[in-house]
């Protein structure tokens, strides 16, 4: 989602070829709630002088409703969604480099 292909000599590293990342990429089902919301939330981060700084948790209530995640269900994926954000956040500082 925000993360550019490796280069071909760091696959080599771990056995792999750009052709062995073509294709999609399998969602447990237990994180598929987790992704849903990420996804959906896509547009909704702040963001400063440097670029992103991290998803507005003010949106996160009425994203979850509009795509039908339930108050609790809410509660059981955002650890899952702040896992995500940081890794994302990470990848697009990567890039700035």
């Amino acid at each position: 989602m925000y993360e550019p292909s490796a280069p071909a000599e760091q696959l080599t590293l771990f056995g792999l070829s750009p052709e062995d990342l073509d294709g999609d990429v399998e969602v447990w089902p237990e994180n598929w709630p987790a992704f849903r919301m990420f996804n959906a939330m896509s547009t909704q981060w702040r963001t400063g002088a440097c670029g992103a700084t991290g998803l507005d948790y003010t949106a996160i209530s009425n994203v979850a409703e509009l795509i039908g995640i339930k108050k609790k269900q809410l509660r059981e994926i955002f650890p899952d969604l702040q896992v995500m954000e940081a890794e994302a956040l990470f990848v697009m500082s990567e890039q700035k480099e």
